[in-house]
């Protein structure tokens, strides 16, 4: 009960039924006595298990939320990055000697990035900076905390950070490379689902003032090559 996620009054019937669950486990290999000692000693422990075996099936029925927009700008969030001084600031448009140990290196040389370096997860990553600069106006890594897009995943709500967000003509897209055979993992499901929902938000938003809508792209990382453009992605995994 003293979970923030468990209301007694709701689930006293469950509570009740684990309870009994727990005393007869251990009354199968223990005496009552032991038992009483085993309960007393580790209660919270056996009450932190418990929770986490919850939580596994943890579910919410919402029939929908109210969208409210307070603002609808924020400044762009400090990005920093730890790098080597021996290590010179590597060219965006020259594939690395090692892809394997990409958090090595900061990249630099952009023109149309909103910040002057950015370090990649992958070469995927970087060949999608290069495409970006090449066909987007204005470009970027968001911070943690610059949208402020929530998933859920079993009881918790965590935050998703996209891994870029770009701007062109007629639309601004929030887009996700991933790794194919990650595309299905209930994780990038749930986060895709959230930012969709926000892209949709957002988008309602801007046809209110006559601005762009927002689109979500999540990417294969080897659909990625530099002859694609940015709205080829858009038509294909949009």
């Amino acid at each position: 009960m003293d979970f923030d996620d468990i209301s007694y009054d709701k689930h006293a019937d469950l509570l009740y039924d684990l309870a009994t669950q727990t005393v007869q486990h251990f009354k199968t290999y223990l005496s009552e006595e032991d038992t009483r000692k085993v309960l007393r000693c580790y209660q919270r422990d056996i009450a932190r298990f418990i929770h986490a075996q919850m939580q596994a099936h943890y579910w919410e029925d919402v029939a929908g939320y109210e969208v409210k927009i307070s603002k609808g700008y924020t400044e762009l969030k400090q990005s920093a990055y730890s790098h080597s001084v021996q290590e010179p600031t590597a060219n965006y448009r020259v594939e690395p000697a090692d892809k394997s140990n990409m958090a090595r290196y900061l990249f630099g040389g952009f023109q149309k990035c909103l910040y002057p370096v950015q370090k990649f997860d992958s070469d995927s990553e970087r060949k999608l900076a290069v495409i970006l600069e090449r066909d987007s106006l204005k470009w970027f890594k968001p911070a943690k905390g610059q949208f402020q897009i929530f998933y859920q995943n079993g009881a918790d709500h965590p935050e998703y950070q996209p891994d870029f967000v770009a701007e062109t003509a007629a639309t601004i897209y929030m887009l996700e490379p991933k790794k194919r055979t990650e595309l299905e993992d209930p994780v990038v499901v749930a986060k895709k689902e959230a930012a969709v929902k926000w892209c949709a938000n957002a988008s309602d938003h801007a046809a209110s003032y006559g601005g762009k809508p927002w689109c979500y792209v999540l990417i294969p990382h080897d659909a990625i090559a530099e002859n694609i453009t940015l709205e080829g992605f858009a038509v294909r995994f949009a």
